[in-house]
């Protein structure tokens, strides 16, 4: 193996030897860090709970239990640093089942602490410990790790090899010896068992799943611009909490946030050379520790009461939260990227490796996969999910690339460990659990066959919505399907329509607006050479690239989001929101916004002008982003009103006694029920009439549950169409709630309508009908 030793300070014994001094040529401390930190050598203590729990040790002393497993190390330390930064190394000499545990005394929560783990260097059989790493406790309940490095790129002594050695294609497999401590966050002592009189008091909304509306945002985007909120608390856990936040999500109707990640993540090198950081998240690197960056009152464990705050004031809200969560891959990458966990506790054993073992098998384009199979990397999931469901409170996760979990040794397996430990887990299998259902492996695509549990975001929606009001479908059989609770997908094994997560955008892609303003993407932003960001957009400018000035095209846009919102909220299934999109939202085109932590992706929210003006009717904002709230709320409202757009079953499409009504029929616009050759024959106008005259299921008193029926005709055509209303037995009157032509979304238009007539339907444009008699 070729020697580091010319790139180092000094190297270190290659059996894994501790090298004779710390950082900046300090010794490491063996025994005591001060007046405040521990004075005695390290007690046994126990191998559970793993990480770093503080108690109450023999003799009412107390102190903190340290518990590692590292599967083949010969020595672990931790490594406990006080406010200078100047480190006291302890070793854990107890070993029971490749857990290494002691008990430190008088180590109390708010400790900064961190792991060194010994053992071979042979990248080429995949072992990778190295002790000059100062590794990340993967239980740490807190990480500090606030912005305080402003990096161009990540320092050399992060890298467990020689990052910049000569010969680049053997570079990982030389061990770097410099200490890496001054570089890298350390995991902070929490208090987990700490009392909580206001957590006592806290009520879980327990939406059902066929009731639910979900709000995708991103902590800081979300609040960083709001103007009632106040300026220290933007961008914070404490600002989503704040009223001003909060009452707009109750204003708006949405049942449950679903928060882009906020696990510990890092930031990628490729994006630091830029100037850029990692904005979405997905980039973990702590799976039990709040983002620091959230944090408004401080990093030393603070973090995770402000982060339980805020869960308790969105629950009093009734909202619900939902954690976008990355358990495939961590920041860690591929054999090139840093160490600074998993890598240095036991590569081996938490990521999954080929043949070549010097490598990583990579299903999620992110440089590695963690090893789920593995019965430890399983518990650390497992452990993570019901940490963050009962000590900090959440409601669900959505789980990103789920499909690389549920892969056995190579292929997807709808049996395999993660998913059968789920479904039998008292606590977890009562949590909203929602898959992103692929991954970028072969056979990854698993669209509709998550088993029972489980509910998925359905992409099928998105593009058969988006391809129908850009003209682009061949024929209306797919949006049929996806406007009725996708159950050619999902009627299966006692899934309901609630299995289809509905969404037209989602955090990655375009937003609404855009998708009605670019024809393709816009990323240059992203130093990538507009490379990056999928270019399957299936988005439609309304004739100009961009922003416009022209007012026909910014009405046309205008009418275009709202038959996107329209379609999406009185679809069967469970609609997702992203936020912003109900006030027309941009991120002037760029569809892969990952790295911009600034005002593309953060939230505009000066065109709802307190005032209550028009928005549409002010010449800076020709999107019309009041109408488009108001719509918003206005259906959403409708949504909960009515439980036959809230379907628990699917539709059965049969004639119903005692006059041959269907609970699920489609028109032509000429009143006519479809036929077959309908469906095969190229449309642009599509009627669907659910009726609720018999709704499967009972209510909370076991009485049948009946509701009014509802007609909506959607109309992608560029010219108007005329469209007779279906007589008896489906109605006798109608009246007209929804008119995505009209500018004014304030209030229902109100006009009733005989059945039979016939309606002037204006081009481009969706009428909601509700029945009334």
């Amino acid at each position: 193996m070729a020697s580091a030793a010319e790139h180092t300070p000094r190297a270190a014994d290659r059996t894994g030897a501790l090298p004779p001094y710390g950082a900046n040529g300090r010794r490491p401390g063996r025994a005591a860090l001060g007046p405040d930190g521990p004075r005695t050598a390290v007690w046994p203590g126990a191998p559970t709970p793993l990480g770093a729990r503080f108690r109450i040790g023999p003799d009412g002393i107390a102190g903190t239990n340290f518990a590692l497993w590292a599967g083949g190390a010969e020595a672990v330390e931790v490594c406990l640093f006080d406010d200078s930064g100047a480190e006291t190394r302890l070793p854990l000499t107890e070993l029971t089942h490749e857990i290494w545990h002691g008990f430190v005394p008088e180590v109390r929560p708010g400790q900064r602490y961190g792991f060194r783990v010994h053992g071979r260097w042979d990248p080429w059989t995949g072992a990778r410990w190295n002790p000059a790493k100062l590794l990340l406790d993967p239980y740490a309940r807190a990480v500090d790790a606030a912005e305080g490095h402003d990096y161009r790129r990540l320092p050399p002594e992060v890298y467990g090899h020689v990052r910049d050695w000569p010969q680049r294609n053997v570079a990982d497999t030389v061990r770097d010896d410099r200490d890496s401590a001054p570089f890298v966050p350390k995991a902070v002592v929490v208090h987990d068992d700490a009392p909580d009189d206001e957590w006592a008091e806290d009520r879980r909304p327990k939406t059902p799943w066929a009731d639910s509306v979900i709000y995708e945002l991103h902590v800081r985007g979300f609040t960083k611009l709001h103007p009632g909120i106040p300026e220290e608390l933007r961008g914070t856990y404490a600002g989503l909490a704040h009223p001003a936040a909060i009452g707009h999500l109750r204003r708006l109707g949405v049942t449950a946030v679903e928060l882009l990640p906020v696990h510990q993540f890092a930031h990628e090198e490729h994006l630091l050379r830029r100037g850029l950081h990692n904005y979405w998240g997905y980039n973990s690197i702590g799976y039990f520790a709040p983002h620091a960056a959230y944090a408004s009152d401080g990093t030393r464990g603070e973090q995770v009461g402000e982060f339980k705050r805020m869960v308790r004031a969105l629950h009093a809200a009734g909202i619900e939260v939902i954690l976008d969560v990355v358990y495939n891959h961590t920041a860690e990458a591929g054999e090139l990227g840093p160490t600074l966990s998993l890598r240095g506790i036991d590569n081996r054993g938490y990521y999954r490796l080929p043949s070549d073992a010097r490598r990583y098998l990579d299903y999620t384009g992110c440089g590695n996969t963690l090893h789920v199979l593995q019965p430890q990397v399983l518990r650390l999931i497992t452990d993570s999910l019901r940490y963050w469901v009962t000590e900090m409170g959440v409601d669900g996760f959505r789980f990103d690339l789920a499909a690389a979990l549920a892969r056995s040794m190579h292929d997807v397996d709808m049996l395999s460990p993660f998913l059968a430990v789920i479904a039998q887990d008292p606590v977890l299998r009562r949590v909203k659990l929602i898959a992103e259902p692929w991954d970028v492996g072969n056979g990854g695509y698993q669209v509709g066959a998550f088993p029972p549990l489980w509910t998925e975001w359905n992409d099928r929606y998105r593009d058969a919505v988006r391809d129908f009001w850009r003209g682009a479908l061949p024929d209306v059989r797919d949006l049929g399907y996806r406007l009725s609770g996708s159950s050619d997908l999902y009627a299966w094994g006692g899934r309901r329509p609630y299995a289809s997560v509905n969404f037209v955008t989602a955090h990655d892609g375009f937003t609404l607006r855009d998708l009605v303003s670019y024809g393709r993407k816009h990323n240059e932003a992203n130093g990538e050479g507009n490379r990056d960001g999928t270019d399957d957009n299936r988005a439609w400018n309304c004739g100009v690239e961009g922003e416009s000035d022209d007012p026909a095209v910014n009405a046309l846009r205008r009418r275009q989001l709202r038959n996107l919102l329209t379609t999406l909220l009185v679809s069967t299934g469970v609609p997702m929101l992203v936020a912003g999109d109900e006030m027309g939202r941009t991120q002037r085109g760029n569809n892969n916004a990952y790295c911009q932590d600034n005002e593309v992706s953060w939230l505009d929210w000066s065109p709802l002008d307190p005032s209550g003006a028009r928005a549409d009717e002010r010449p800076d904002d020709p999107y019309g982003a009041r109408g488009l709230y108001e719509l918003t709320s206005r259906l959403l409202a409708l949504r909960h009103a009515h439980p036959v757009l809230r379907r628990r079953a699917f539709f059965s499409g049969l004639p119903q006694a005692p006059d041959g009504l269907r609970d699920l029929a489609w028109f032509t616009p000429h009143g006519e029920e479809m036929t077959e050759e309908d469906w095969y024959a190229p449309a642009s106008t599509l009627g669907l009439f659910l009726s609720g005259r018999d709704i499967p299921g009972r209510d909370a008193h076991g009485e049948k549950i009946t509701d009014d029926s509802f007609l909506t005709v959607l109309h992608a055509a560029d010219a108007p169409v005329d469209v007779t209303l279906p007589g008896p037995p489906w109605a006798r009157t109608y009246e007209l709630l929804v008119d995505t032509a009209r500018e004014d979304q304030t209030r229902a238009p109100g006009t009733l309508y005989e059945a039979g007539t016939t309606v002037a339907v204006p081009a481009r444009c969706v009428l909601v009908f509700q029945v009334r008699e």
